[in-house]
């Protein structure tokens, strides 16, 4: 790609349309299932500002991927009333991209950057300045004739998301007013979101089925959701877009999803571990040779499922199974009956 060819405003992500979404989207936190403790503190904080007619304070939000970090902020630009713009950390490689971005922005709008750890240093150092006094320096020239003048911008909101919340360094993350964590979701939880996506998808489903589908969906709504796409495939062309409860274990096994959630890669892992480690530990990059994965997408995507289920453990030496686990994973992948 040619730096020198891009728009800035290609960067920015679009807010998909309702209608041509293939899954709900919530519009308030009162549609938004799960995460309650995160959305009571919100919703608080959001009502304030809006009082005040200020703009919301930078909020930063940390988690595994797929928990609905973007979609709450979309909700808050709609309770908000203002434009919510979104962007990637990894694509703002050049200062002139996120200057042309940020003095774009209208009053109180909210600037949303996806995977913000990854936001290069360069670009770090102008949003320090953006965030704390709603201005960037410009440099006009080159040269000994070069100089410097300051951009002013409209109060904004940046909203940060990352799955790695220690490589946000020190400077950034002290410029948030407001850090949060999202969790897994509960199965419970999972269930009501897929029960809510099923509906939107006109597919005939009961909370038993539902459920089936929850346990198997890694405690991430968009695990869920994608998983029902597949479902919604084989109801429709097998049982009269019924998705019953055998039709979910159907799919799920044909899919080599197993009753745990684990999917073919993260059996693959632990099998590795197991047999030819002996449990380990096993270091990450040992860990992504010998299962042809990328240490990014085994630590991102992966690790935070199996050691949130204790399925796995980190420790200096590396990646290794708990004792607890040893014996039982050993029978499973051998063929033999066994009981987590």
């Amino acid at each position: 790609m040619n730096d020198q060819n891009i728009n800035p405003l290609e960067l920015i992500v679009q807010t998909p349309d309702v209608e041509t979404s293939y899954d709900f989207i919530p519009q308030t936190f009162d549609d938004y299932i799960g995460q309650q403790a995160l959305k009571d503190k919100l919703n608080v904080y959001v009502q304030a500002c809006k009082a005040r007619g200020e703009a919301f304070d930078h909020m930063l939000l940390f988690g595994p991927p797929g928990l609905g970090k973007t979609t709450l902020c979309q909700i808050m630009a709609n309770i908000l009333q203002v434009s919510i713009k979104i962007c990637s950390g990894p694509m703002l490689e050049r200062s002139g991209d996120l200057v042309a971005i940020l003095s774009g922005l209208g009053k109180h709008d909210i600037l949303f950057i996806d995977e913000i750890h990854r936001t290069p240093a360069h670009i770090e150092e102008i949003l320090y300045t953006a965030m704390e006094q709603f201005k960037v320096d410009v440099i006009i020239g080159q040269g000994p004739g070069a100089r410097t003048i300051s951009l002013p911008l409209q109060p904004f909101t940046l909203i940060g998301a990352t799955t790695k919340s220690g490589a946000i360094s020190a400077p950034l993350r002290s410029r948030f007013g407001i850090i949060e964590a999202l969790d897994f979701y509960s199965s419970q939880e999972l269930a009501h979101v897929i029960l809510q996506n099923a509906k939107f998808l006109n597919i005939a489903m009961q909370m038993d089925a539902a459920q089936q589908l929850a346990i198997r969906s890694r405690g991430t709504p968009r695990i869920a959701k994608k998983l029902l796409r597949r479902i919604r495939d084989f109801a429709q062309i097998k049982n009269n877009n019924i998705a019953s409860v055998q039709l979910v274990l159907d799919t799920m096994s044909t899919l080599g999803i197993d009753e745990y959630g684990l999917t073919p890669i993260d059996n693959l892992i632990l099998k590795k571990i197991i047999f030819d480690y002996h449990g380990g530990p096993v270091g990450l990059d040992t860990l992504a040779s010998i299962t042809g994965q990328d240490k990014e997408t085994i630590e991102a995507v992966y690790e935070p499922y199996l050691l949130q289920q204790g399925f796995l453990e980190k420790s200096s030496k590396g990646r290794q199974i708990p004792q607890s686990k040893f014996l039982h994973l050993q029978k499973k992948f051998t063929g033999q009956n066994c009981m987590f």
